[in-house]
């Protein structure tokens, strides 16, 4: 790789942790040294090829992480991961949430849930030049979006003209740089194996991103392509991908102290805010994030307390509420009486003051800093202001506005279409528009939306979009009963609740569009020209933030290095690596007593209680009872392990990520952090921080004595 401002900002790595850092494979040459200090028995060099080992079995599901674990598309994650997918092939007759899910052979695998994605990286490359090209670096404001917007398109369609593939531009460094990631796009995606709830999500909510753990987080796909071997959408004919390369299921468990290292897709970080955006999240964002949260929780089961099928529909929903409202919960308590926003704020003055010390200095950043600041909080009000919008509009009008806008693009030559409607999108929005049924419940949606009408409507005109109003009939001083009165009439003068009709609008013209009567195409007709003009004013200043907020992190990689410290960038959904070792924590949280790094077999039977979240199921408790572990019992804890900690630095996105010991081997699963320790992802705290992964002889004891799974395990090569 040619030496790039990423190259730059890691040349100097004697002041980066261990633990600390979600580097990029291509990086991982210049912690060679950490690497190998730390344990690690391969060649660093060799983790930077994407299509070799191990880095050539580790995929991304696309909002989770997984990997390839035998020949045949075998692909591990978390049980969470794979919860939607057991859930839509869930019925009240054959509940495999609650009972689990084992394929014997590949006639018995499951269709995943619609729009289901396992993506193979196959290529990174660095395409900064390319996408902020020299005539786009003299454009500001809209003109600079459209201007990144027409190089990323071209770099897309020239990549995937190789097909099956999906190739995206992903920013680091606040738009610093751009990588062009290519992927083949693996669509036929089955559910092979889940344990029951009582072990995959043992302890539930009460449990979550807390510690001791005693979950079974895993599940198994398979990756299906056609007979020729090319992506494919599923067909009865078609056949299990071949991965070139797979992960080897250790035969030796890990201890306290050992080398661990999680190869995945994090989400996101935040580590290089401006102090201002620290202050709205938390003293804003989070908490009305939090109280938002509460009431859609509190909402749902209101409207399905009564009717086990439509609880089934929105158990993927409230699954995924729930854990980032606890998680939300989690940071604020972090947050709360920390030094985080003065030592952010004190650390950005010292930026400033380092810039402002050198006349040439001062001329490259100084101005593109104050910028910055001044159009975060522009940026930041606008949230603010717009915060009940979104939720105030159904989901069928959310796809009656993707349907006009796929009808109007479809106009226009392929490359001149929004980004998002192009002719590679198309399988994913059909997709979108013909599983919604499995996820949607018209009383349900009704009373999430007059929620949050309800406050959007309360705030003054001035605070809402007068399109939306206008559209929807919503007018000054509308009481709660006017408004439940206008979405009744609004649900019932729509047919876009049947799949059918639905999937017509795919093919449809704009004419045919404005011609209808529909109640939810009607508004969004309606709102289609504000929604541009709404559109175009955010791209302006999106370019704004883009070029202020580079430069910006510009002068701070120049700051950290004069330091001599490293720097990785923030988390984004790209491929990254993080390593450390397994450990528990001399102090729990809030003072209590110190962790130990497992948690074993004997917390599970003593936490059951046979009901609700803690309900492990009969056979599994009566095989810990035996003691019937087999080959799983850990020498020093004599039991099966079920959980342990780690120091690694993982986020959102890393769930279902392979943790691998010295030698690249399988031994667990990171699905979840302590809560807190969370806070990490805007301020990484090297002494609380710590991941979570279930235990691979865990997972392997309750496919061998409990589930018997042996199909699947001679597969892995599991004796």
């Amino acid at each position: 790789m040619k030496k790039t401002l990423l190259t730059l900002a890691i040349l100097s790595t004697t002041a980066a942790y261990a633990d600390e850092g979600m580097w990029m494979p291509q990086q991982l040459p210049q912690v060679a040294k950490q690497l190998k200090a730390a344990g690690l028995k391969l060649d660093p060099a060799g983790l930077t090829k994407l299509t070799e080992f191990p880095m050539g079995a580790i995929v991304s599901l696309g909002g989770c992480s997984a990997s390839f674990v035998s020949p045949q598309g075998l692909v591990a994650t978390n049980h969470h991961c794979v919860y939607n997918s057991v859930a839509v092939n869930s019925t009240p007759q054959r509940d495999l949430l609650a009972n689990g899910f084992l394929a014997k052979s590949f006639a018995d695998e499951l269709p995943a849930s619609p729009g289901s994605r396992i993506w193979v990286t196959k290529d990174v490359s660095n395409v900064s030049t390319k996408v902020i090209s020299a005539d786009v670096a003299k454009l500001n404001g809209k003109a600079r979006i459209d201007g990144i917007e027409k190089n990323e398109k071209s770099l897309v369609a020239e990549c995937e003209k190789d097909p099956g593939h999906r190739c995206t531009v992903a920013s680091y460094y606040g738009g610093l740089e751009f990588y062009l990631i290519k992927q083949l796009e693996i669509r036929d995606v089955r559910l092979v194996h889940a344990p029951p709830a009582g072990v995959g999500k043992f302890g539930g909510d009460t449990d979550n991103w807390m510690w001791p753990r005693h979950t079974g987080d895993y599940g198994f796909y398979r990756a299906y392509v056609s007979r020729d071997g090319k992506a494919a959408d599923y067909a009865t004919d078609n056949v299990p991908y071949v991965p070139k390369h797979f992960l080897k299921i250790a035969k030796e468990g890990v201890k306290e102290g050992d080398f661990i290292m999680v190869l995945g897709y994090p989400g996101r970080t935040d580590r290089h805010r401006l102090p201002s955006e620290v202050a709205f999240t938390f003293d804003w964002n989070y908490p009305a994030f939090v109280k938002t949260s509460g009431e859609t929780l509190a909402i749902i089961e209101r409207e399905t307390s009564n009717d086990p099928a439509l609880k089934l529909k929105y158990a993927g929903q409230v699954a995924g509420v729930n854990n980032y409202y606890k998680n939300r919960k989690g940071m604020l308590n972090s947050y709360e009486g920390s030094d985080i926003l003065a030592r952010k704020t004190r650390e950005h003055a010292e930026l400033k003051a380092w810039v402002n010390a050198s006349p040439a200095r001062q001329k490259e950043y100084a101005a593109d800093i104050e910028q910055a600041e001044k159009l975060i909080a522009e940026r930041d009000a606008q949230m603010k202001r717009d915060y009940f919008l979104g939720a105030s509009s159904p989901r069928l009008l959310g796809t009656a506005r993707t349907l006009y806008r796929l009808a109007n693009e479809s106009t226009k030559p392929d490359a001149e279409r929004k980004s998002g409607f192009q002719t590679r999108d198309l399988a994913r929005l059909q997709s979108g528009v013909a599983g919604l049924d499995r996820t949607y419940d018209e009383k349900v949606d009704k009373a999430l939306v007059l929620n949050s009408l309800v406050k959007y409507a309360a705030q003054p005109a001035a605070g809402r979009y007068a399109n939306f109003d206008a559209a929807m009939g919503i007018k000054d001083g509308m009481s709660e009963a006017e408004l439940k009165a206008l979405l009744a009439r609004l649900y019932a003068g729509s047919k876009l609740g049947d799949a059918k009709q639905r999937s017509a609008w795919l093919k449809m013209t704009p004419a045919e569009f404005k011609a209808s009567d529909d109640s939810f195409i009607k508004v969004a007709v309606a709102m289609y020209d504000g929604s541009l003009q709404r559109e175009a004013e955010n791209e302006e200043l999106g370019g704004k933030v883009q070029q202020a907020y580079a430069n910006y992190m510009k002068a701070k990689i120049a700051y950290m290095n004069s330091k001599g410290q490293a720097v990785y960038p923030d988390a984004n959904g790209t491929l990254r690596v993080t390593f450390g070792r397994i450990a528990g924590r001399d102090h729990g949280a809030d003072g209590t007593g110190a962790w130990t790094a497992f948690t074993t077999v004997k917390g599970v039977a003593a936490k059951a209680t046979g009901e609700g979240e803690f309900n492990a199921p009969a056979k599994q408790l009566a095989a810990i009872k035996a003691k019937d572990f087999g080959q799983y019992v850990d020498a020093k804890l004599k039991t099966v392990p079920v959980n342990y900690l780690a120091t690694l630095d993982i986020t959102g996105g890393n769930s279902g990520s392979a943790a691998l010991n010295s030698k690249g081997e399988f031994i667990g699963l990171a699905f979840d952090g302590t809560l807190d320790s969370i806070i990490s992802s805007w301020d990484f705290n090297k002494a609380n921080t710590r991941d979570i992964q279930v235990d691979v002889r865990y997972i392997l004891w309750n496919m061998k004595h409990v589930d018997h799974a042996d199909n699947l395990l001679k597969e892995m090569g599991v004796e």
